[in-house]
């Protein structure tokens, strides 16, 4: 989150280009591919948002209650679209995490890092991204004789081992900023 500054920035360029990516996907024509875009890329942006180094940018003061009220929003979305399964149960613990994170950022003094979040809450959020991150790897791995992308050539919005790549990122981003908190 607001530690050193090289690896504020690298999460900064990650989590913005799979925003970008993701900002793509919502043009895809496939429905499927539409359906968590706009989710997924405002976690990215928000995640950019907040790895940007304190020595560069310190928010006004209301800016952490305003992103924990903007993802506060997100996860009742993903609350609702989630009892329809499907991914959307992990929108909303993505969601419930930035929360978290906003909350803590907003209670630390001068956003400092290190022992801001709760211990117990922290380590639960990690140990679920984690596993996350290391189950999207292996979905990654490829297998023998089975081909990843369909007949044809699909539109970059529609390429699904890139939409696992840009999940894996943010899994990764997560567990990065949950670390720095």
């Amino acid at each position: 989150m607001h530690g050193p500054a090289s690896p504020g920035w690298l999460l900064v360029a990650l989590c913005s280009a799979t925003g970008a990516y993701c900002l793509l996907r919502l043009r895809s024509g496939v429905e499927e591919q539409r359906r968590g875009a706009g989710t997924e890329a405002l976690m990215a942006f928000g995640m950019a948002a907040m790895a940007v180094p304190a020595t560069v940018f310190t928010p006004p003061g209301w800016a952490w209650p305003g992103c924990a009220a903007l993802f506060a929003g997100a996860a009742l979305h993903s609350l609702r679209a989630g009892r329809a399964g499907g991914h959307q149960l992990h929108h909303l613990v993505g969601d419930g995490a930035m929360v978290y994170m906003a909350v803590a950022m907003s209670a630390s003094p001068g956003h400092a890092h290190g022992g801001s979040g709760v211990p117990l809450l922290t380590g639960a959020l990690l140990l679920y991204f984690t596993g996350y991150v290391l189950l999207s790897g292996v979905r990654l791995v490829p297998v023998p004789g089975v081909s990843a992308v369909p007949a044809g050539t699909p539109a970059w919005g529609d390429r699904p081992e890139l939409v696992r790549a840009c999940r894996l990122s943010m899994g990764i981003a997560m567990v990065a900023m949950l670390l720095a908190l």
